[in-house]
């Protein structure tokens, strides 16, 4: 079971996505470049059957800001977009109003 202390090192942050790009080597992936407020990060995630380009463009998620950054399939990913599934596909989390970029979700 998590604690409070472990969610807290999580760094929850609203983002804007930017750009979106087909993953060269992988038909389930986009890599999408995220504006944080601070600066512009590189995500690859496995959204690309649930979502078109343009329903993702300009969309603010909730982006794991502090992860390891990772390769996934020869491309660098800083970060990791929020999304719940379900049976009916994925779901990208997203506040329910324009709140600033880099807010911090508590």
């Amino acid at each position: 079971m998590a604690t409070i202390d472990d969610f807290k090192k999580l760094e929850l942050i609203v983002a804007q996505i930017k750009e979106v790009a087909e993953h060269p080597n992988a038909d389930r992936l986009y890599v999408i470049k995220v504006d944080t407020g601070k600066e512009e990060r590189q995500v690859v995630a496995g959204i690309r059957k649930s979502y078109t380009k343009e329903q993702l463009i300009g969309r603010r998620v909730i982006v794991v800001a502090n992860l390891e950054p990772a390769t996934i399939r020869g491309e660098q990913s800083q970060g990791m977009i929020l999304a719940a599934t379900d049976e009916n596909g994925i779901s990208v989390l997203s506040p329910d109003r324009d709140v600033a970029l880099g807010t911090v979700v508590k």
